[in-house]
Order: C-alpha cells, then sequence, then structure tokens
C-alpha cells in the first residue's frame, strides 16, 4: 500500500462529515482549528502549539476508560502557577472554556477536591446540563467527573507544566454513554474537538492581557425582574445597550466599520457594563454597508471592537429589512440559547466616500479576502426588477414608489392637490422630529409647502416627489444594539431600568415584482408580519404607543400605516421617532437599527408602553417587524414567518391591443426640472397589467394635468389614445389559479383552474411555488397537504400556454413551481380523478399520496412525443418495482389508485370525494409528532439512498445528533414518564 493510502483515507472520512464540521465551526477560531488537522503546521484557535523539543504532557490517567475523547494542547507565555490557579478558578470558565453556555445555580468559585456543581454547556450547539464534582485539583491542573442528559458521563482534565519561561498545556474531554457508542459519538467528538482547540488557545493566551472574555457568571436559572415581580426564563431576550454616530464632517480614515465599532461602544456605555459587554459578544450580526461593500463585515466589527464570536452573521447585500431582521435573528439566537450576547451594527460612510472621489480620490478602507464571508447570511435576495419594469425605467426606488403613491393617492380618495398637501404635511412633521433628535443628519424643521415646492435646492425628482421627499442615502451614519438574555444581562451588572425587551418579531415579503402584485397601494405582508407580531405579544396595534414606520418614501409610510390600522396623522402618536430617512437619514441598509436604537430610551423612559418598529427593502417588497417594551412579554420570543394571506397575482403582458384603464402614474424629472416621460401602469378588463413609457407631450400632459387615475387609453399599433374623461372601476385582478387555506398546523394548497383541469402554465406553477414557499417559511405550519380543485388533481403541463411559448418553469422550484425543490415539510397529495403527466409528477414529488378510489395516475407524455422530466420517470423508478415504472413509461397508459396501493406508491385509498379530507387528517396526525423528529426523519428517507455505505452510519449520526439530545426529546420521554401529552417546542 502506498504512503499516499493513509492521506487519501483520513480525506475521505473528512470529507464526509463536511456538513457537520460547518455547523459545527462557525467560530473562525474553531475554523482554524478544524483546518489544522489537515494541514500540519497551523496553530489553530490562535494557540501556539508547543515547538519541537518542548515539554510533553502524557494523556491522564483514566482518560481510556471512555469510548469518545478529545484533546487540545498550546504553549502559553504564562508562567504554569498562574495558569493552574486561573484554571481552579472554574468560576472563570467562560473566559476559556468554549463550551459553557451557563451556570446552574451559583459558579463554583475556586475549586476544592469533592466539591460539585452543574453548568450547561453546547454539544453540537444544543445546550445540555452536566453535573461535575471536582475529583482532584492539583498545582498542575484538575480533574472534574460530570454526568449529563439520556446517560452521558464525561470527564474533563486539565494540565500544566513549565516550559522555559512559560508553560505547555493540556486539555482533554472523555466521553461516554449510550447515546456516544454509537456513530453519533463521533460526531459529538468532532464539535468537542473544535471547541478544545478554541479553549486551549483562550486559556494559552489569560494572563499576557490578550483574548480573555469578561469572567461573568451567566447562571441557567430564573432570574426575578424587579419592577414586575415575574421570574422571567433565563434566555429572555432583551437590548441592553444602544448607540449611535452622526459624522457630518467627512473623516476619510472612518470607514464603516470603523463607525460601526464606535457606535457599538456607545451601545456598550449606555449599558452600563462598558467595552468588556463588547468583549463578551458570543456573536456579532452586521448589516451590510452600501457605500463600501465587505466580503465579511461582521469580522471586521468583531476585531474592531474586541470580541471572539462563535457567529458572525450578516443579511442580504441589498435590503432595508435587515435591521430589525438581524435584531430578530439575534432575539432567535438568544431565545434557543445559541447565544448569550449579540452585538448587532451598521453603518455608512457615503458623505465622506462622495467627498474622497470628489477630490478624485479612492479611500483606503478595509478589503478583504475572496475567500472570506460570514458564518450565515440571513434574508432573502433575489433581482429586484423584472424586464417588463425596467423597460420603462422602473429600475430605481424613486421611480417605482412614486408611481405606487398616485395608487395610495387614488385608495385614500384624495384629488392631486389634496394629496400633495396631505404628504407634504406628513414629511413636515417627520422633520419636526428630526429637528429634536441628536443623531439626525439634518435636524431642521422644513414647512410644507417648501417640501411640495420644486425649487433649485429642492428640485422635481418623480411626480409627485420633490428631492426633500426622499431618503437621503449620502450619510455618514452608524448605529450599534446589543442583545443579551435576561441572565447575562444580570451577570454584566447591567441595571434593570436599562432592559428593554425584545417582545415579538416577524418577517414576510409581497409578491416580488410590483408589476405582479394585485394592488399597488396596500401591503398583505405588512399586514401578516404585524397582526403576528402583535398576536404572539397579546396586543392589538391601539396599545402600540411608540412607533416607527420605514420611511425612505410617502408611500411606504402611508402603505405600512394601513397595512397595520395606523391613522397616517395623528399627532398624539406620530408614525416615526426618529424623522425618517430623508432627515434623519437613509444609511443604506441600516435605518431601522437607528430607529430601534432611537426607540429604546423612549421605552426605558416610559416603562409601561410599547413601541413597534418596522423595516422594509426594496419597492415595500420583503419586510420585517419588532415589537418593544421595558415590560417583560407574556410568551417567549419567536421569530415568526406568518403565512401571507396574498391577493391573486396580475399577469404583466409586455403587449396589449385595446383598451385599458389607468391604474397608477408618474413623470421621471431631468436634473434641469424638464420632464422626461409619463410611466403608467394601466389594466385591461381581464384585470391583467401592461406598463407603459411615453416621451409624448400630450401623453405628459395627460398625466400632469389633472387626474388621470381611472381613465381609458386606447392601446393600438404601440400608439396611446385617450378616449375619454369619464372615470372607470379599476379591474380585479384574474382569479388565482392556486388557494391556500389552514387547517390548525396544516396548509392546505389547492389547485384551482378547474377549466383546465387544473392544468399548470406559467401563472400557476409561480404561484404554486409562492404557496409552498410562504408554507415552508411559517414555523407554524408543519405539514402541507396539496390538492385539486373540481374533482380532478391535475392533467399536468398547460400544453395550450406551452405552444405560446409560457412554460410553467418557477425560479427556484423548477418544473411545475413544485418537483424540482419539494418542500422540506411533510407533503401530502390529495388525489381525486386523474392525475396525468405533470400532475403524476406533482403527486409523485409528494411524500405521501391519498387518492380516491377511482383516481388515475400516468405519465402519458410518450403519446405526444414528450418524455416526463419534471421527476416522473426519475421518481417512478424509485417507487415502483421497475417493471410497473416501465409500464407506465413505455405505454403511458394509467393505473389505478388501487393498484398503486398494492405497489406502495399509494398510502390510503379513500372514497370518491373524501380523499382531501383523509389527508388533512393524516397531516394533522404527523404535526402532532416532535417537529426535529419529523423533519429529520424526513431528511434522512430523502437522502439516504444517496450515501455512500462505508459513510451512511455517520451522515445518520449527523443528522440524528440534534434530535438526540434536543430539549424535544428530553419533553418526549419525560411526558411519557409523566403520562400527559408532549409540549413539542421544536428545538
Amino acid at each position: 500500500m502506498s504512503s499516499r493510502s493513509p492521506l487519501q483515507r483520513r480525506a475521505k472520512q473528512l470529507a464526509g462529515t463536511a456538513s457537520a464540521v460547518a455547523g459545527m465551526a462557525r467560530n473562525p477560531e474553531t475554523r482554524k482549528a478544524l483546518l489544522s488537522s489537515l494541514r500540519p503546521g497551523d496553530s489553530g484557535a490562535q494557540a501556539t502549539m508547543p515547538a519541537e523539543g518542548s515539554v510533553t504532557l502524557d494523556p491522564p490517567s483514566g482518560l481510556e476508560d471512555f469510548s469518545r475523547r478529545s484533546v487540545a494542547v498550546a504553549s502559553s507565555a504564562t508562567p504554569p502557577d498562574q495558569l493552574a490557579e486561573a484554571i481552579a478558578d472554574f468560576g472563570r470558565a467562560p473566559e476559556w472554556f468554549s463550551l459553557h453556555a451557563a451556570w446552574r445555580g451559583d459558579p463554583p468559585g475556586r475549586l476544592a477536591e469533592g466539591d460539585t456543581f452543574a453548568q450547561q454547556i453546547l454539544l453540537m450547539d444544543i445546550p445540555a446540563e452536566v453535573r461535575w464534582t471536582a475529583a482532584s485539583v492539583t498545582s498542575r491542573g484538575l480533574e472534574l467527573q460530570g454526568t449529563g442528559p439520556m446517560g452521558i458521563v464525561l470527564a474533563l482534565w486539565c494540565a500544566v507544566a513549565p516550559d522555559g519561561t512559560g508553560s505547555v498545556l493540556r486539555v482533554d474531554v472523555g466521553m461516554d454513554g449510550p447515546p456516544l457508542r454509537g456513530p453519533i459519538g463521533t460526531t459529538v467528538v468532532r464539535s468537542i474537538d473544535a471547541a478544545l482547540a478554541v479553549s486551549a488557545g483562550r486559556l494559552a493566551a489569560m494572563g499576557t492581557g490578550t483574548g480573555a472574555r469578561p469572567a461573568w457568571t451567566v447562571r441557567d436559572e430564573p432570574v426575578l425582574h424587579e419592577a414586575s415581580g415575574r421570574m422571567l426564563d433565563p434566555r429572555t431576550p432583551v437590548v441592553v445597550g444602544v448607540g449611535q454616530v452622526v459624522q457630518r464632517v467627512p473623516q476619510p480614515a472612518n470607514d464603516p466599520v470603523a463607525l460601526a465599532a464606535q457606535a457599538l461602544r456607545a451601545a456598550a456605555e449606555d449599558s452600563g457594563a462598558g467595552e468588556q459587554l463588547l468583549r463578551a459578544a458570543d456573536a456579532v450580526y452586521a448589516v451590510p454597508s452600501a457605500s463600501w461593500t465587505y466580503r465579511d463585515q461582521s469580522a471586521l466589527v468583531a476585531e474592531a471592537v474586541g470580541a471572539t464570536p462563535n457567529e458572525r452573521v450578516q443579511s442580504t447585500p441589498y435590503g432595508g429589512d435587515g435591521s430589525q431582521l438581524l435584531v430578530n435573528e439575534a432575539a432567535a439566537a438568544i431565545a434557543s440559547g445559541r447565544s448569550q450576547i449579540v452585538l448587532v451594527a451598521g453603518a455608512e460612510a457615503g458623505s465622506t466616500l462622495a467627498a474622497v472621489q470628489k477630490d478624485g480620490q479612492t479611500p483606503d478602507w478595509p478589503e478583504q479576502d475572496g475567500d472570506i464571508a460570514p458564518d450565515r447570511v440571513v434574508g432573502v435576495d433575489r433581482v429586484a426588477n423584472n424586464e417588463i419594469e425596467t423597460a420603462v425605467g422602473l429600475g430605481a426606488p424613486v421611480y417605482v414608489y412614486s408611481l405606487m403613491e398616485s395608487a395610495v393617492r387614488h385608495r385614500r380618495g384624495h384629488d392631486v392637490s389634496q394629496h400633495r398637501e396631505a404628504i407634504s404635511g406628513l414629511w413636515s412633521r417627520m422633520s419636526a422630529i428630526a429637528a429634536d433628535n441628536p443623531y439626525a443628519w439634518s435636524p431642521s424643521e422644513v414647512p410644507p409647502d417648501e417640501l411640495a415646492s420644486p425649487t433649485p435646492s429642492n428640485r422635481a425628482i418623480s411626480e409627485p416627489y420633490t428631492k426633500l421627499m426622499c431618503a437621503n442615502l449620502q450619510v455618514d451614519l452608524a448605529s450599534g444594539i446589543v442583545v443579551t438574555s435576561v441572565a447575562a444581562a444580570q451577570a454584566a451588572g447591567i441595571a434593570q431600568d436599562k432592559w428593554v425587551f425584545v417582545l415579538a418579531g416577524a418577517s414576510a415579503t409581497d409578491q416580488w415584482f410590483v408589476s405582479e402584485r394585485a394592488d399597488l397601494s396596500t401591503s398583505p405582508a405588512i399586514r401578516a408580519a404585524g397582526r403576528g407580531a402583535l398576536e404572539h405579544a397579546g396586543l392589538t396595534i391601539d396599545q402600540v404607543k411608540h412607533i416607527d414606520l420605514y420611511s425612505c418614501f410617502p408611500a411606504a409610510v402611508q402603505i405600512g400605516a394601513d397595512a397595520l390600522g395606523l391613522p397616517v396623522d395623528d399627532p398624539e402618536r406620530p408614525l416615526s421617532v426618529t424623522g425618517g430617512l430623508t432627515f434623519a437619514g437613509g444609511p443604506g441598509n441600516g435605518y431601522g437599527s437607528h430607529a430601534i436604537a432611537t426607540l429604546v430610551p423612549i421605552l426605558r423612559a416610559d416603562p409601561t408602553a410599547t413601541g413597534l418598529s418596522t423595516s422594509l427593502g426594496w419597492y415595500a417588497t420583503k419586510h420585517s417587524v419588532g415589537l418593544y417594551s421595558a415590560q417583560p412579554p407574556e410568551r417567549v420570543f419567536e421569530h415568526l414567518r406568518p403565512m401571507v394571506e396574498r391577493p391573486p397575482a396580475r399577469r404583466v403582458l409586455r403587449s396589449y391591443e385595446g383598451d385599458v384603464v389607468v391604474e397608477a402614474t408618474t413623470v421621471p424629472y431631468a436634473r434641469d426640472g424638464a420632464p422626461e416621460a409619463a410611466v403608467l401602469s394601466v389594466l385591461t378588463p381581464d384585470g391583467d397589467r401592461v406598463l407603459l413609457r411615453s416621451d409624448t407631450p400630450e401623453i405628459i400632459a395627460f398625466v400632469l394635468d389633472g387626474d388621470p387615475i381611472g381613465r381609458t387609453l386606447r392601446l393600438s399599433g404601440g400608439e396611446i389614445s385617450v378616449l375619454r374623461r369619464k372615470t372607470a372601476e379599476l379591474p380585479d385582478p384574474p382569479s388565482a389559479p392556486v388557494k391556500v387555506r389552514r387547517e390548525g398546523a396544516v396548509a392546505v394548497v389547492t389547485l384551482d383552474r378547474p377549466e383546465a383541469r387544473n392544468a399548470i402554465d406559467a401563472r400557476t406553477a409561480a404561484a404554486l411555488e409562492l404557496a409552498i414557499d410562504d408554507a415552508e417559511a411559517d414555523d407554524t405550519v408543519r405539514v402541507i397537504v396539496l390538492t385539486g380543485a373540481g374533482g380532478a388533481f391535475c392533467a399536468g403541463m398547460d400544453l395550450k400556454a406551452a405552444a405560446r411559448g409560457e412554460f410553467p418553469v418557477t425560479e427556484r422550484r423548477g418544473p411545475l413551481g413544485l418537483t424540482g425543490q419539494p418542500p422540506t415539510k411533510p407533503l401530502i397529495a390529495a388525489v381525486e380523478g386523474s392525475a396525468l403527466a405533470g400532475g403524476c409528477e406533482l403527486a409523485l414529488a409528494a411524500d405521501l399520496i391519498v387518492a380516491a378510489e377511482d383516481a388515475e395516475f400516468g405519465i402519458p407524455e410518450v403519446r405526444r412525443g414528450l418524455i416526463a422530466a419534471a421527476g416522473g420517470v426519475m421518481r417512478l423508478r424509485d417507487r415502483l418495482p421497475r417493471n410497473i415504472a416501465m409500464e407506465l413509461t413505455l405505454l403511458g397508459e394509467p393505473l389505478p389508485a388501487a393498484r398503486l396501493a398494492e405497489l406502495g406508491l399509494v398510502n390510503r385509498v379513500t372514497e370518491p370525494g373524501s380523499a382531501l379530507e383523509v389527508a388533512i387528517d393524516l397531516a394533522a396526525r404527523i404535526a402532532a409528532n416532535a417537529p426535529l423528529s419529523v423533519s429529520v426523519g424526513k431528511k434522512m428517507i430523502d437522502e439516504s439512498p444517496g450515501w455512500d455505505l462505508d459513510d451512511a452510519f455517520q451522515q445518520q449520526s449527523i443528522l440524528a445528533s440534534p434530535v438526540i439530545l434536543s430539549d424535544d426529546a428530553r419533553e418526549g420521554v419525560a411526558a411519557f414518564a409523566e403520562g400527559r401529552e408532549p409540549v413539542w417546542r421544536g428545538r
């Protein structure tokens, strides 16, 4: 055997566990430690490996008794006596022991032999309680013996020895117990290997003035909230510090990261805990800068404030929803026990960048290597516009929002002059708020008539907006928010009058492309997110006193207010706490964090009140909502992603001949104030939408003179004619081809084109994909049922539409809007009548099939010179005997449900007309089981056929470990023992 074979075998083993390693190694130190096992000579984990000839520490006695073992060694400049004292004072474990999560009860202090204490550690990112006994404590280290959940036993040894003027140290962990004796143990050991490498590095740095974290005692036990007298779950998320920076004079030395670090230091000072709070952070979240692009902004921010986080997260590169989205994600990480202290920061240096570039220079700001990336990116990242929108000039927010503004005007019943007065008054009130905001970019009040009137300094941008009605992106602004658990806040000594709780958070998206929305003036997604957050917090919108709605343009504020049920002009409850993106400033993606940072001190001063903040991205497209209060929450925090009650989407036509009704308009202006063109959204009698752009003086005048909405135009031969002054009602969108309803934890998705036997055209495929996406995102949906209306399941692809070049293939889920990427949640097909061609392929994409006894399945494509390439042939071969799959594929003749039930393809055969009822019952029974167990069980079944036989058990353990070590596993065992129904938490 060649000398390369062991290395090749090692590489194969590492490749087989790549997904597990990715999950364990979010910490940059951990990744270095893992890579050191592949690259001899790498130091790993910022620890100095003992040099050749250094003192060697032998494995501890008793380590061989454990079936699973892990070790890390390092050199330190700290003398051995000092290191041994730091180890013996195990209350300082949070400073170096990276597995530490919290203490159960009092921390141990300096250990003596026989001492006992309880600690919560992270096994594969899952909190687990270990009860330790100090078996030995000497001048050269210690030995701890412990017991964990489900019969796991552990031991921890730390040993130090003199090595020149410094020390060499060794940390060992031994583990055993039923859960660890199978392949799962290998996965756990890999996570421990990585964590010990980090721990050894931190321990080696103790006493050198670098790398140490604050030695706070974070206890995993209820926390008394003094003002309310309530005992709080220690994982309850709370904002403890906020900071903002406004830099009105350009400073080329300050890139966005430097400004973000200033804001976080201000937040740490605001908390009262000081900068040690930043060093203690175990996660850093960054809102990406638009003025300077970093590959991993969170890593640079962490380095700037001295944090060594276990996780680095960013929101998507473009989207103003990112700030609130990240706070929601941070609160969720804390509520789950994954994190204790999270830093959220965003910054822009657009003003400085513009000044530097005006001088013909490029700033000397950080650039990162191409392979650097954050551990996680959250949010939806898609192209903002479709081709039809771009073709008429709707490629920038100001033009889209100004078009939407006219639709808002029509919905509010305003004529042109009334609406101009309304939005200029709204924006003037915003400016008055900014005038009192010390962190506002333009803190001065502007009268309504100055806002509405175009002048050289306030030029017209796009009707009806002037410059001072648009977000101001050329700013130098930064914000920092520190979110912690109440246990960590208490441990850090942060006064409770600084605490502002994150009560609930929710995120949702509207129909992605504006041109496909049923109504340009409303947001079903904001309505769903707001309702979800309020219901979770047990509140109504009337109980929310302090509000900040995302305010890039007046249309955004009015759409948000309408969705949430808020009046636009209530002087007692203004819709901003900052003054909005025009006057407070619009720092790229990061405005929402300034709203939160402003809201927090308001709520501290008004401790019985509740505040709401919204953030949005693109064209009121993606949204995030947060509720805050100094009063603790009634329920455990959740980041909700509720299903949105969507009206039917409109078709967008590239061309049309005939009469249309004007729905919305705008006129973009050149810099000299001259109108460039008229942009119109018009509706056909069938409810389809056509976008027009015309530079003819007649059409521009038609849009600018009077009120064009509701007027009838005729489109003929590329010409636009105005037909009559009388207004018409706006046509409703075409009937929705896919309908969704909830049955408890079950989402029922119905194909609703009975006139075409539910055949799938492009519009239906897009609607089906969106329905599945919504159900996947909503954690309260456990199972999806897919069915068809009108006594048929689905006749497959709409061949007439395909003949017109309209193919039912979607961006993410592929053919038919589903079969290329079926949902990760269980999917049940409820089949009545025929499931032929693509209909059969949809059924085959399901995990279970319930069919009426007169239902039939087949792939007749062979009879039309086609083939079932949406997964049909492939899945039939997987699910049926070869000869039966051949029969269906080659003959193209259908088989009845009863026969396919005998062959195992159909799970239940029902009386005609009852397939949906039986499928919903089956789905409800699945939904009653533990969510993690269901999810991982399905994933195993889906993925295991592709596993290499040698690695199969390893892959199984990677998937199974989080389930076996989960809260739900403990709850299931406890509920069985106590004779009660379990209460699943999905973690």
